[in-house]
Formats: C-alpha cells, structure tokens, sequence
C-alpha cells in the first residue's frame, strides 16, 4: 500500500497527540480468520471484491500459525431465516442475503479450510465477539492476543478488532492478509485501527514471531 502526503500528515499529527502507541506481540495469541467465504472470491457474487491477494497473506498466515501450535477460530456471517434474520445490519447490506443459512457462497474458501478440530463461529453482525462466545473462548484457551485476518477490512474485521481491544486482547491486524473491496476504504480503516485500537503490522513480521514458537 502506498502512503500518500496527506497520510502522512495525518500519522504525524495523531502521533504528535499520543495516538498510535505499539501494543506488541502477546505472549499467547490466537488467529482469527474473519469471513473468508467465497462469496467475496466467487466472481458473479454480489459481494464479490477482488480479495484473491489477501487470500494468499491469509493462507501464508495460517500454515505459520498452524506449525506454531497457535489456537485457530474461524467466523462466518450466516443469515438466519425468519422475522430477526440479520436484523438492522441485514436491512441495511442486502447483498447479505448471499449469506443465508446454507448458501453454498458461505463455505469458507478452498485454500483456508479449517480442520475438524478448528472452531467456527457464526455470527450475525459484524464484530466476531458480538453475541457470540469468541471473548469466552479465548479466556478459556488463555489468549491475551489476537491475529486477524480476512473480510472486510472497513467492516467485520475493524469491528472484531475494536472488540477485541474493548475485551483486553491485543488485535493484530495482518496489513496484507486483510481485503475490502475498495482501496479507500481499506486505507481508512487500516489508519484508524493502527491510530487507536490495534496493531497494523505487515505479513513478514506475523510470519517472523509465529516461527519463534515452533524454534
């Protein structure tokens, strides 16, 4: 991602404010891979966005996080049939209807594809921690961090990130392992996470810690 002048007036001025700080590395982090389906690869889908680079970060991520022996948590968004359905968000996003319970464009894709023993979390809303167990989850494994990856960068994954850091875990957030489908965006959310709520670090640093677990 390239930084333009205006960017860089912006971090100069958040930072000169005491946004921005470096939260680091957990001692025990978990990968959470955030609405990776095919609805936004399969071209043809209403919510498809062009995510094929992130897919390969994400990818890369997870075999290093899989050698690592790092817990793995999976989240979908599936839209329940009936009168509460996806409820506002729903109301507001009806490309969301792609996700409905049991859409074959809901599968997570091919190259992300968890292993028996990987938790999926359904959701209804952005976050992953909203109405679903993910904060207990973690508790329960002793995480004090988190790894995000996946869809999308302005929505779910700011959202999971924003609650992770409101839940006391550290949000790490792969720059090149998260997609949207506008650059603008992404941009704005990458900026914002990294200003006041998580770490944005790039794929080569996740991929440097992780392989210190396994050494």
């Amino acid at each position: 991602m390239t930084t333009d002048t205006t960017q860089v007036t912006a971090a100069s001025d958040y930072a000169a404010s005491g946004f921005g700080r470096r939260l680091g590395f957990g001692k025990k982090p978990a990968l959470i891979v955030i609405d990776f389906v095919d609805a936004y690869l399969v071209k043809g889908s209403p919510l498809y966005a062009g995510v094929e680079e992130p897919l390969e970060s994400a990818t890369r991520v997870l075999e290093a996080s899989r050698a690592a022996g790092i817990p793995i948590i999976y989240t979908v968004v599936e839209q329940a049939k009936g009168p509460t359905g996806g409820g506002v968000f729903a109301r507001k996003v009806t490309g969301l209807e792609t996700l409905a319970s049991g859409s074959p464009l809901g599968a997570i894709a091919a190259p992300l594809t968890p292993r028996d023993e990987d938790p999926i979390i359904s959701k209804k809303y952005a976050s992953s921690f909203f109405g679903t167990s993910l904060s207990t989850d973690l508790t329960v494994l002793g995480c004090d961090s988190v790894i995000l990856v996946g869809l999308s960068t302005s929505g779910c994954v700011r959202a999971t990130a924003v609650d992770a850091c409101q839940y006391g875990f550290i949000p790490l957030v792969v720059r090149e392992a998260v997609g949207d489908r506008r650059q603008e965006p992404h941009d704005a959310a990458l900026f914002d996470l990294d200003a006041k709520y998580a770490d944005v670090v790039g794929e080569h640093e996740v991929l440097k810690y992780l392989a210190a677990f396994t050494s």
